[in-house]
């Protein structure tokens, strides 16, 4: 991985994992899970805007916006009673919002499994953060062309 790729956010996010025990990793994941924005208004009439992210074994969709600058606003949502899941969600809609679609698209797809989860949670829950990162990006490679 390219450490100069990853974004100050996210690095500092992977930090604060690595800076813990394994027990307290999966505490702070849960804050994550806690802090996940609620989706925009005009999201929550339309579902159909939102991308399920198939990865996911839990019902996880996201939204990704790129503005006029080629700033990014990413979307997502992830069932309260998924917790991994929804950290992971929120770790991406804070990490990657409000960079450029460049900063995002230079975000190394290995990133899920530097933050020190892997012996935490699963494969597949990681396999599921690396599917939210992957169609993140690929939405932000679609609209950034546009």
């Amino acid at each position: 991985m390219t450490e100069t790729a990853v974004p100050p956010a996210l690095a500092e996010i992977r930090e604060e994992f690595l800076e813990l025990e394994q027990q307290d990793r999966l505490m702070l994941l849960l804050e994550f899970a806690n802090e996940l924005p609620e989706l925009p208004e005009r999201f929550q009439d339309h579902p159909d805007l939102l991308e399920r992210v198939t990865e996911c074994q839990s019902p996880v969709y996201l939204f990704v916006e790129v503005d006029d600058e080629r700033v990014v606003h990413v979307h997502a949502t992830a069932p309260r009673e998924a917790p991994t899941t929804r950290g992971f969600a929120s770790i991406l809609v804070q990490g990657l919002s409000g960079l450029t679609a460049d900063e995002v698209l230079a975000t190394p797809d290995d990133y899920p499994q530097t933050i020190g989860l892997n012996e935490a949670v699963s494969p597949l829950r990681i396999r599921g953060m690396s599917g939210m990162l992957g169609r993140t990006k690929r939405q932000v490679r679609a609209k950034a062309a546009a």
